[in-house]
Formats: C-alpha cells, sequence, structure tokens
C-alpha cells in the first residue's frame, strides 16, 4: 500500500513516507527495519497491544530488536480488567478508540511507561493532560483514513437520498412487484445545498466529492474562514449554515464544543425536512432529539456512521425508523487503510517506547 503525508517531512519517519508516496514504492512485510531509520532500543521493551492487528504489522514489531509485545489476538474486545493486568511495568500501549486509557490504566501502568498509541485519529479515550503532565507521549494516525471516511460518508448520503435499503430489503422479502413509477422514491442530490460541520481533512474530502454530484452550494462553518476552500466551499455563520443547508454533513472532531452539540436547540435552527449524516463521532449527537426530530418531520431523513454507544442496543428507538440509516462505524473500513492505521501507530509506539520523538504526536 501506499503512503502520502504532507505534513511533518522533518521528521525522519515522516522523509521514509515521502519518499514511499513519491516513488510509489511497495511496503512488504519483508521490508529491512534499517530501511525504516527506526531508533534501536538499547535495552528490552515491552508494549501492550490490545486488539488483534493486521499481521504484517505484527510481523513488522516482531522483527524490532529487543522489542517484547504482550499481544491480545482474539477480535473481541480487550476486556478492562485484563488491561489492568497486563498493562503494570509496560513501556507502550498500543491501543484503539475503544480502549479508555484513563487515570486508572495511567496508574497502574507505572512511570516507565513512554508512550500511547492509538490506531484512530480520534484521541478523546484517552487522558491527555494527565499523559502530558506524566511526560508519555500520545500518537494517533491522522491523515489516514480521510478518503475512505469521506468515501462512506457520500456512500451513507446516497444511500439516504436514493432509500437503499429498503431497495435492498424489498428485493430479499418478495415485495418486489410489478414496476410502479411511484415506487420507493428517493430525492437527488444535485442541485442541494450542503453544509458540513468540521471543515478539516475528511470535511475537504467530502466537499472535492459532492463537486462530482452538481451539488448547488456547498457551506461550512467555523471559528475562521479557510484560504484553501476558496472556490471549494462557502464561509459562512453556523446560523446561516444550519438555516439554508438541506443537508447537513457532521465531520467535525468530538470535544467539549462539539459533544452533544446536534439537539433539540440545534435542529430546531436548521431547515424544515433536512437531512443530517453523522461520520464524525457519536456522541457529537443528541440521540433522542434526533429521534425526536426524525419522527416529528423537522428532519427528513438521517445516516449515521457513528452512535452513543457502540455497538446500538437492539431495541434503540433509532433502529425502528426507516428513514434513520445507521452503519457500524465503517467509515475507515478498508484493508488498505486499516494497515496503514496499524503501522502508523506501530511506529509510533517503537519510537515513543525508544524515547525518541514519535511521527504523528498529540
Amino acid at each position: 500500500f501506499f503512503f502520502s503525508f504532507k505534513r511533518n517531512l522533518n521528521l525522519n519517519m515522516f522523509s521514509f513516507f515521502s519518499r514511499l508516496a513519491t516513488r510509489r514504492v511497495f511496503f512488504r512485510s519483508s521490508s529491512s527495519l534499517s530501511d525504516l531509520n527506526l531508533p534501536k532500543l538499547t535495552s528490552p521493551k515491552r508494549i501492550v497491544i490490545t486488539r488483534h492487528l493486521p499481521r504484517k504489522v505484527i510481523e513488522f514489531l516482531e522483527r524490532v530488536p529487543n522489542l517484547h509485545l504482550d499481544k491480545w489476538e482474539v477480535p473481541e474486545p480487550l476486556p478492562r480488567n485484563v488491561l489492568l493486568e497486563k498493562i503494570p511495568g509496560a513501556d507502550g500501549i498500543l491501543c484503539i478508540i475503544t480502549d479508555k486509557i484513563d487515570e486508572q490504566v495511567l496508574k497502574a501502568a507505572g512511570p516507565q511507561l513512554k508512550v500511547v498509541s492509538t490506531v484512530s485519529v480520534g484521541y478523546d479515550h484517552i487522558n491527555i493532560p494527565l499523559c502530558h503532565e506524566k511526560n508519555i507521549q500520545v500518537g494517533h494516525t491522522p491523515d489516514v483514513l480521510t478518503g475512505a471516511t469521506a468515501d462512506v460518508t457520500l456512500a451513507l448520503l446516497l444511500a439516504v437520498l436514493r432509500r437503499l435499503p429498503e431497495a435492498f430489503a424489498a428485493v430479499r422479502d418478495g415485495s418486489w412487484g410489478p414496476w410502479d413509477p411511484l415506487w420507493l422514491l428517493g430525492t437527488d442530490i444535485s442541485g442541494r445545498t450542503v453544509g458540513i460541520y468540521g471543515f478539516g481533512r475528511i470535511g475537504e474530502a467530502v466537499a472535492r466529492r459532492l463537486k462530482g454530484f452538481d451539488v448547488k452550494r456547498i457551506l461550512y462553518c467555523g471559528k475562521s474562514q479557510k484560504s484553501w476552500a476558496n472556490g471549494l466551499a462557502e464561509y459562512v455563520s453556523e446560523e446561516e449554515m444550519l438555516k439554508e443547508s438541506e443537508i447537513v454533513i457532521l465531520t467535525c472532531s468530538l470535544n467539549d464544543s462539539t459533544r452533544g452539540k446536534f439537539n433539540n436547540e440545534t435542529f430546531g435552527k436548521m431547515r424544515d425536512g433536512a437531512i443530517l449524516i453523522n461520520t464524525s463521532r457519536g456522541g457529537v449527537v443528541d440521540q433522542s432529539a434526533l429521534y425526536d426530530a426524525l419522527v416529528s418531520g423537522k428532519l427528513s431523513a438521517a445516516g449515521l456512521d457513528v452512535t452513543t454507544p457502540e455497538p446500538l442496543p437492539l431495541d434503540d428507538p433509532l433502529l425502528s425508523l426507516k428513514n434513520c440509516i445507521i452503519l457500524p462505524h465503517i467509515g475507515s473500513a478498508t484493508v488498505e487503510t486499516r494497515e496503514r492505521m496499524a503501522m502508523i501507530g506501530a511506529i509510533n509506539v517503537v519510537h515513543g517506547v525508544a524515547g525518541q520523538p514519535i511521527p504523528h504526536p498529540v
């Protein structure tokens, strides 16, 4: 697979990734470790790996001298009590977004813990201030799942607009009858005004894809206008974006200012009959308020790739609605993307346990 990175090229690891991108070199598990310009471990180090990862990434880590892997190799999540049993004395943690790395875990690990590396872009599951206070480096995997998540965002939007789940079901349950000009009518994406809440890397990628569907306008809001967005999207106030957008797409990060942001008050400001698409974090949306908005008709439909909790209980009211399509958090779920994410997380953790600056710090 190929790597393409735009930032932090001054770091050794990213000069390597830059060469991969420009020379189109294919990374194989048999590649020489010396090619990666990794720091050498002068004494044994142990890392706890909280979930099963792509085999080529594990093989890469197994070839790092003086690195011991404490692996969890089954598909099910690592139980909290097992994590607390494994973590004492560890030099590094290679985790995923469902692992809560809080004060209890950091205290159990001990003072020798050097790095927490998450195989995700988001890091709201990690107590960042406490890690920094303890001089523990925290790494994540930005710039790698942008395209995959943007693709799923558009797929989810099209599924909502064209009622694809209902169409799939009709084929299987026998309700597909003679051609009917008024059956399973969806709505066009072309000519629509789309608002993007959270105009970062993923928001930009979504906007570029939307251009190919002949949407009328693409709006975004935020603390300041982004010069690079000129010609791609229009910068407006949050109020105008909510009022004007027929489709609102959430691609923001989860933090104190966005947690529960899309609630009764926000839905009240949105255009009647608008569509909501969320591929950011489940916590950005008040799901009880979303249910009410969908039932009342304030919103005509919604598409979610993220929920709270995950997985969503089968008795959740949102699952009873035909106008709400829910995916099981598959935004980055391609072979290529997950391998890239895991490899970046692995490289971060090796740098961290060696006491060197990690390529992608938080």
